[in-house]
């Protein structure tokens, strides 16, 4: 793969071609995929949109199928929204940060590995809250900011194959509070938990090469969290 810099989207495009080989480069974005879906409960309406921010390849496809969703992906990359689309899911061309959606037209936002990757990050809460109906439900989760997440995320993780190299910019982590704060500033109060990966998924992928590890809750917040929130007011 050329070198690009860190955080390139660029790097998407040469990558392409992992996001559904189960054991390859993107395979804890499954588990992490799943462990997110874990989060959405069935639609309770006809018609109910899921607006997937940054959705890759439509990983999260699969683990939503049966809940009754309208999926509509947004991605930066082509070539992943192309694979999005075999899964079913309806593929957006748009930037988070200005997101191509009606205010108010999502039932379920989902922003899944995508906010440690964006320069602005205030523009993106707000254009996430912004398409999220009152009522509506907010499930994310990203890397914290701090030094063990950075070495675990970059350090450890690029240099043992957990991450692919320079696909983090480790200055666009985000801390927990920062996150809640942001998002309570548009009227969307969000919980969070800590999560991890399972030893037993990990050793599976980096030493048998297979997959089908899981992500699961943890006490701790410090590398990796999950979060849940609703948008205030009443649903129309």
């Amino acid at each position: 793969m050329r070198s690009m810099a860190r955080n390139d989207p660029r790097q998407y495009d040469e990558l392409a071609d992992q996001w559904w080989r189960r054991g390859g480069g993107f395979e804890m974005l499954h588990w992490l995929a799943a462990a997110r879906a874990a989060l959405i409960p069935p639609a309770d309406r006809p018609g109910a949109v899921l607006v997937d921010a940054g959705c890759g390849g439509g990983l999260l496809a699969p683990h939503v199928a049966g809940k009754g969703y309208r999926h509509v992906g947004v991605d930066l990359r082509r070539a992943g929204l192309r694979q999005a689309a075999e899964h079913g899911v309806r593929p957006v061309n748009g930037d988070v940060t200005a997101l191509p959606i009606a205010t108010g037209a999502a039932d379920v936002v989902a922003a899944g590995e995508i906010l440690e990757h964006v320069t602005d990050l205030p523009a993106t809460v707000a254009e996430l809250a912004r398409v999220l109906r009152p009522g509506g439900l907010l499930v994310l989760d990203t890397v914290n900011d701090n030094a063990l997440s950075r070495f675990i995320t970059v350090t450890a993780g690029e240099r043992l194959g957990f991450a692919p190299p320079n696909l983090h910019d480790p200055a666009l982590f985000v801390r927990p509070r920062r996150l809640i704060a942001e998002f309570a500033s548009h009227g969307v109060r969000v919980e969070v938990r800590g999560a991890r990966p399972t030893m037993t998924g990990l050793f599976r992928w980096r030493v048998l090469r297979r997959g089908g590890g899981r992500i699961v809750p943890s006490g701790l917040k410090t590398v990796l969290y999950q979060g849940t929130g609703r948008k205030e007011g009443e649903r129309s």
